[in-house]
């Protein structure tokens, strides 16, 4: 096994959001974009979705580098339950807006009312994958139809699943959040962290809790 503080790291990721985060841990690492199909099964509900894209991703890459190096990858999709149905039993999984008119209706669906997101994380090592997954409710406000256009022109929807970054600094459509922060970012940064030194990255600390900036 290579000595902890010489250990590389591939991110199976182009976000510039997961990679901000991952950079925050100061672990040397570098950037290998998956090309998988992310179609959702019929009849997949979403929790098993999201687990099943973040072990592709990170198989995906692996196999195509013929990697020695841990991957890490993951997969952040956002869900939309009916009120009376419980998170693990279904919903529905809202992705990246493929046009204007797609991202304001996942805004005005998502507008005052709670949602989840979930992010599947695996990190796979010597022919070996672990994966969990990180959920946290997110409450949106009730802001305007304009406050959505203002937002839509700006270009920021597209290539965010749900249509929104909770990060962005004129928009600032969450009122609340109950659980990780970073997860909704797109990286739970607690959850990566002890993941990593579980794998014998040196420098890291594992957390028990997540210890994450909050909202």
């Amino acid at each position: 096994m290579p000595h902890p503080h010489t250990m590389h790291l591939i991110l199976a990721s182009s976000s510039p959001r997961r990679r901000e985060l991952l950079g925050s841990l100061g672990v040397p690492f570098s950037i290998h974009k998956p090309d998988i199909d992310e179609t959702q099964a019929g009849g997949e509900a979403p929790l098993e979705y999201v687990y099943r894209l973040s072990r592709q991703k990170a198989a995906q890459v692996a196999a195509r580098l013929g990697a020695v190096e841990p991957v890490l990858a993951a997969d952040t999709i956002v869900i939309l339950s009916a009120d009376t149905m419980g998170i693990d039993e279904g919903g529905r999984v809202l992705g990246k807006p493929a046009d204007a008119d797609e991202a304001r209706a996942m805004l005005r669906a998502l507008r005052g009312r709670a949602h989840r997101v979930c992010t599947g994380l695996t990190l796979w090592q010597r022919g070996e994958a672990v994966t969990e997954l990180t959920q946290t409710t997110v409450v949106m406000r009730d802001y305007s139809d304009d406050e959505i256009e203002a937002y839509i022109a700006t270009g920021d929807p597209f290539d965010k699943a749900g249509s929104y970054a909770i990060q962005h600094p004129q928009f600032r459509p969450v009122a609340r959040i109950e659980g990780c922060y970073t997860n909704v970012v797109g990286l739970p940064v607690c959850r990566v962290r002890t993941l990593l030194a579980g794998a014998g990255f040196g420098g890291v600390q594992p957390t028990a809790a997540c210890d994450c900036p909050p909202f």
